[in-house]
């Protein structure tokens, strides 16, 4: 009988998921042993500096690991996934943002995203499984083209219906999804 570690939970918000009623947040204070990669304190637009953020967690980390992203956070991944070398057992991408077309007000302008390195989003396939949970009515994110990154991504795309965001502004703190899309990953 062989005994596998249980993997590490590696929470990977986005650029404005350090909130106490984000459904990240919940799930990193009510599952034990999560990590969460820590906000920025400058740089905090910079694409190279979040990844640095996220691999800094990572190599503190012996044994499985399972990313759960969210919006820039899901970005962050899949640039880490570009760069680095590590073995993940598997990755939930939720509502990832398209930061290849404008944004709408009162998030970062396409111009912006392309000077910090976000652009143009990779499109190569994961070297790990990895779910993309997708909201038909994001303000973020056409469906279809959610659909197109989770293809070339390798995900399997789960669609989660008129979720907006995915976050508190859409109503959604606690997603008990979540946890039941982390268990089909380990």
């Amino acid at each position: 009988m062989s005994l596998t570690a249980s993997p590490t939970i590696v929470i990977v918000p986005g650029l404005r998921d350090h909130v106490t009623d984000h459904w990240q947040t919940i799930l990193g204070n009510t599952m034990e042993g999560t990590r969460t990669v820590p906000p920025l304190e400058t740089d905090r637009l910079s694409c190279d500096a979040q990844v640095a953020a996220l691999d800094e967690v990572l190599l503190d980390i012996s044994g499985p690991v399972v990313l759960v992203a969210h919006s820039a956070g899901v970005m962050t991944t899949v640039h880490w996934a570009q760069r680095h070398q590590r073995s993940v057992k598997g990755a939930l991408l939720a509502a990832p943002p398209d930061f290849d077309i404008p944004l709408p007000e009162g998030y970062p302008a396409l111009e912006v995203l392309c000077d910090n390195g976000w652009t143009p989003t990779p499109r190569t396939t994961l070297p790990f499984p990895s779910i993309v949970a997708a909201s038909t009515n994001d303000p973020l994110a056409d469906a279809d083209r959610v659909a197109d990154l989770a293809r070339a991504w390798g995900s399997r795309l789960v669609v989660l219906g008129p979720v907006g965001h995915l976050n508190p502004a859409s109503g959604y703190g606690e997603w008990p999804r979540a946890q039941e899309l982390i268990r089909e990953l380990t």
